[in-house]
């Protein structure tokens, strides 16, 4: 029986993924703004998902910065390192 890749020792999803399209525009979307700032809508002013956020969060590609004031359930996030690099390729 073979390991989960997940539960090796060492193994870090994120720099071994590739993000989907969706992920990538999103990413990229911060790397021209103050402190990586990510944003809350995409280009045709729909809310980005919740899945793709998690998903970045969990990668490490994106950090939750903090939770918006009008909407609680919105976290607004930024670009981590890792995400910067991610973003750039």
């Amino acid at each position: 029986m073979t390991e989960s890749a997940f539960r090796r020792p060492g193994f870090r999803p994120g720099v071994f993924t590739k993000p989907s399209d969706v992920q990538s525009r999103w990413l990229k979307s911060g790397l021209a703004q103050p402190n990586g700032r990510l944003p809350l809508f995409d280009d045709n002013g729909q809310r980005i998902s919740n899945r793709t956020v998690d998903t970045c969060v969990g990668l490490g590609w994106a950090v939750p910065w903090f939770e918006s004031p009008l909407k609680k359930d919105w976290t607004v996030c930024k670009l981590t390192h890792l995400g910067r690099v991610v973003a750039e390729e």
